[in-house]
Parts: structure tokens; C-alpha cells; sequence
């Protein structure tokens, strides 16, 4: 165990050096691996963000449920606690009738006409937000509030979530697509490499064959630059992100004063960034695996 051990990061130090000796190929690997992780895993921030700020702007699927006219505070305080006590409820706020007609003249101008009216038509009624905004709970909730005894109607604006669900879905799928895309491009990339790695050291594979070396030992190096290569290519697509994140917070500056709301976006969370670069590295590790695989069954002692 002890030996496999010191194999493998003998192999891993030599790759390092091996990377350091030729900095401008390695820089210019790393960019294009970078720019090439970046493009989705920033169309992946973007969308994370914007459902963010979909709720900061107060623009939150919500239901409104209108009691009959005759029901009284009993039934009130019983469809309250109800409310309050639903496990699929983030909040239930109280609309009397007389804050509700109060509402009406002050925000529509017909003060007048409110004014005229014989009584308040208005019913008492509740403000529900919900935890879950997905259009199929949603829905779920308002069948079963509908039900309750004294209430005669629940609004929902089930367009609206159906819309922005649907939207989140497509940019979604725009990510896979996107990253499966950038994937190939990665595994490209590192594929090339390491073929031109392998060609460049022809002559040292075939004398570590002469002298005994297994296809595992020749192959360890490799694998370990292409790793070692798409680990750095993460690396270097979380920082041009977190860049543009920099500079587009500045510019929504303005915006966020205008709305008198905080628009900030925020930049992978660590499990996610995690997964990028354990991600960039599987990528990086694979195209090596498949070049190695490919060109080195071709090199024989001479």
C-alpha cells in the first residue's frame, strides 16, 4: 500500500513539474478550458440569480382566498389557524373587508364611487404565500383550500407560475445542452494534448518498456496531466465568473436603487463549485484516459 502510494504521487509530482516547465501552453490549456466551463456554469449562475431576485421583487406566486360574507370571526379564526398551521404555507396574512374597501379608495381614485356604495361588498379574505411554487402544488393547495367551509373562492395566478416554471426549465435544459456541448470540447482538448504528450515522449515510453514498466505505471502520468490540467481549467472558469459577477453587480447598482430592492448576484454556492471543479477534473481525466488508450497500444520497443 505504502509503495502504490508513493507511485502515485511521485507521478503526481512529476506532472506538476512538467506542467510548470511549459507555462505558456499550460496557460493557454487552462484559458480554453476555462472560457469553455465558463459559458454554462454562467448560464447556470444566471438562472440560480434570477429566481433570487424573482422573489426579492415581490414576484411570487400567491393565493387569495375570499370567505363568504356572512362568515364570522370564529369561522375567521378557524380558517386563520388552518392556514397558518398547513405544512405547504410559508405565510397567511389577514385581509379584513373594511382594510380592503380602505384599500380600494385609496389606490384606485373611485373614492366616490366607494363612497356611494350602501355597504362594503367586500369579503374578508387571505394573502397566502406558499413554500412550494412549483404550477402542480400550487394547484394542489387551491383544490384543497376551495373545499374549506366558508370560503366561496381561492385566486391563484397559475399562468404565471406555469410561465416562469416553464422558462427556469428551458434555460435549464439550455445549461445541459450547453455544458454537454463544452464537455466534448473539454475532453477534446485534453485528448490532443495528451496525444501530442505521448508522441513527444515516444522514445522515453519505449526505453520504460524495455526495462520492465507496465502499461499502468507509463499510463499514471498522463492521466494525472490531463486531471491536473482540467483541475485548473475549473479553476479558472469559477474566477471569470466570479469577474463578471464583479462588474455586473456594479452596473445593477442603479437598478437596485430604482426598484428599492437588493439586486445582487451571488456566485456558486461550495457544493457547487465543488462539483465544477470535480467535474472539470473527471473531464480533464477522461480525454487523457481515451488518448492514452488510443496511442500508447501503438508504441513497441524497437
Amino acid at each position: 500500500m505504502r509503495t502504490w502510494f508513493w507511485h502515485h504521487l511521485d507521478a503526481l509530482r512529476t506532472t506538476l513539474a512538467r506542467l510548470l516547465r511549459t507555462p505558456i501552453a499550460t496557460l493557454l490549456n487552462v484559458s480554453v478550458i476555462g472560457v469553455a466551463l465558463a459559458l454554462p456554469v454562467g448560464l447556470y449562475v444566471a438562472v440560480v440569480n434570477l429566481q433570487g431576485l424573482t422573489r426579492s421583487l415581490g414576484s411570487d406566486p400567491q393565493l387569495s382566498v375570499f370567505l363568504a360574507l356572512d362568515a364570522g370571526p370564529a369561522e375567521v379564526k378557524r380558517i386563520a389557524a388552518g392556514l397558518r398551521q398547513h405544512p405547504t404555507v410559508r405565510e397567511a396574512r389577514y385581509v379584513p373587508r373594511a382594510e380592503a374597501l380602505k384599500e380600494l379608495r385609496s389606490s384606485t381614485g373611485l373614492a366616490d364611487v366607494v363612497d356611494s356604495l350602501p355597504a362594503n361588498p367586500l369579503p374578508d379574505a387571505f394573502v397566502v404565500l406558499p413554500r412550494d411554487t412549483s404550477p402542480e402544488a400550487l394547484e394542489k393547495l387551491r383544490d384543497e383550500v376551495r373545499g374549506w367551509p366558508k370560503v366561496t373562492h381561492v385566486q391563484l395566478d397559475a399562468e404565471w407560475a406555469r410561465r416562469l416554471d416553464a422558462g427556469l426549465r428551458a434555460a435549464l435544459l439550455a445549461v445541459s445542452l450547453l455544458a454537454t456541448l463544452f464537455a466534448f470540447a473539454l475532453v477534446a482538448v485534453t485528448f490532443n494534448t495528451i496525444r501530442l504528450q505521448i508522441l513527444t515522449r515516444r522514445e522515453e515510453i519505449e526505453v520504460s518498456r524495455l526495462i520492465g514498466a507496465t502499461d499502468s505505471f507509463i499510463r499514471r502520468p498522463f492521466l494525472y496531466y490531463g486531471a491536473l490540467q482540467g483541475f485548473a481549467g475549473g479553476l479558472a472558469a469559477w474566477a471569470i465568473i466570479g469577474a463578471g459577477i464583479y462588474v455586473l453587480n456594479g452596473e445593477l447598482a442603479d437598478l437596485s436603487r430604482l426598484y428599492a430592492a437588493q439586486i445582487e448576484l451571488t456566485h456558486l454556492n461550495p457544493e457547487d463549485s465543488g462539483s465544477l471543479l470535480a467535474f472539470a477534473a473527471a473531464l480533464g481525466w477522461f480525454g487523457s484516459w481515451l488518448s492514452v488508450n488510443r496511442h500508447l497500444a501503438g508504441i513497441e520497443p524497437r
